[in-house]
């Protein structure tokens, strides 16, 4: 059985309540049960943090997974630690977003996180969590 870790940073623990206009009224918990069901046969761990120094953490004790999915939400922007974290392990991650980054503000379309990450998937909704976990399957 594949082992998927998903970790959320800041401020995604607001999912389904925060600028629904832009990440929908879901909340984060309820599509983690979807993607549970629909992926039964992988093992979906999930983390999520305000603090990048826990990110950090979660990232390196993560070599028992197959693959990490990471929405780093606004450390996207601004963490080389997480970066760094990324770069310091073996395990592959890809980064997500559930809104597409480059058509929102300018500071959005930087991101530190990327060129440590096998690829990037931003735009799709939610539908980006998944699109990652097909990914590790194929």
């Amino acid at each position: 059985m594949k082992k998927v870790l998903i970790i959320n940073g800041v401020n995604l623990g607001e999912l389904g309540t925060r600028e629904i206009q832009i990440y929908g009224s879901q909340s984060f918990d309820a599509y983690l049960n979807e993607l549970r069901t629909q992926f039964s046969g992988v093992q979906i761990d999930f983390f999520q943090s305000d603090s990048s120094e826990e990110i950090v953490k979660q990232l390196l004790n993560s070599k028992h997974y197959d693959g990490i999915i990471l929405n780093p939400g606004a450390y996207t922007h601004t963490s080389i630690v997480i970066a760094d974290a990324i770069k310091a392990i073996s395990v592959p991650v890809i980064e997500v977003h559930i809104s597409n980054l480059f058509g929102r503000e300018q500071y959005r379309k930087n991101s530190f996180i990327s060129a440590a990450c096998i690829g990037s998937i931003s735009g799709f909704g939610y539908k980006s969590y998944k699109l990652g976990i097909n990914y590790f399957l194929d």
